[in-house]
């Protein structure tokens, strides 16, 4: 049986580490090559590391953390933000990073999946999916795709620039699209429920694990050790990511293995 992974995330805005509440009330959590070498200790089984304002602020990627990070890990890690090429991307796996996460350009550009998946491998490219609950009287954003845009019975739509920017596309058409393309691996946060710590969107998560044939980590929520349980058990998610519990130290990674490890989840050893 393939073990569940654990995977702190670490939110980046101007060299450090922050975390907020549904994308906004953003506070300081940290260095980012500190935060690595700590979670690479406790146990973590991967790492996530977004630049979250790299698209809507059309920086460049940051590849001098990246090599900071590289040379501190010894498990693998993702970076995502800014990232609006194949060249991008192999310029972020030189600097030592395992895997890529696309979001704005992976929606602006679907082809770019594939073209780096084709490059690269699909192991390596991750699709990180914001999105938020469709709510009625919600205003109509075009969506130039028919094939993804929102209908009469979609519950979730995609947003992009760090969660600014809604598409009109439907969070499941496009998940299905993104495994179609050639992406390994989706990071699924629902922004209603991130930073909230009062568990993760099971619905949202649920849904997509079981409608697309790619591995789904579930972001957004975590508070307790049960809601990890949850996104694992009962919304099948293949991973859960966390940031808020971890950098402010109401658990430690060794706390939520040992929790869910003595309750049948096959989890990989902490040395």
């Amino acid at each position: 049986m393939l073990t569940k992974r654990i995977i702190p995330c670490l939110d980046v805005d101007g060299g450090r580490v922050v975390k907020g509440v549904s994308f906004i009330e953003i506070r300081d959590a940290g260095d980012p090559v500190q935060l690595a070498s700590y979670y690479d200790a406790e146990g973590a089984d991967e790492l996530v590391l977004l630049d979250i304002t790299a698209s809507s602020d059309s920086r460049e990627i940051m590849l001098d953390v990246v090599r900071e990070v590289a040379e501190r890990l010894f498990i693998p890690f993702t970076v995502g933000g800014g990232m609006r090429s194949a060249a991008d991307v192999r310029l972020m796996l030189e600097a030592g990073a395992d895997k890529v996460s696309l979001n704005t350009a992976a929606v602006q550009n679907p082809d770019l999946v594939g073209e780096a998946s084709d490059h690269f491998g699909s192991q390596c490219i991750v699709v990180a999916i914001d999105a938020t609950a469709v709510r009625p009287g919600d205003p109509p954003v075009p969506c130039a795709d028919p094939t993804l845009a929102l209908g009469s019975s979609s519950r979730w739509q995609v947003y992009i620039h760090g969660g600014r920017t809604p598409t009109g596309i439907d969070a499941l058409q496009w998940a299905i699209r993104a495994a179609d393309l050639g992406a390994g691996e989706l990071l699924l946060t629902s922004m209603d429920t991130d930073g909230h710590q009062t568990g993760y969107d099971l619905d949202m998560i649920r849904q997509i694990s079981q409608t697309v044939p790619i591995p789904v980590i579930a972001s957004g929520g975590a508070g307790t050790p049960d809601h990890f349980l949850d996104a694992l058990q009962d919304a099948k998610a293949d991973a859960v990511l966390a940031a808020s519990v971890f950098h402010f130290g109401t658990y430690r990674v060794k706390d939520i293995k040992d929790f869910l490890s003595e309750r049948g989840v096959p989890m990989r050893p902490i040395d």
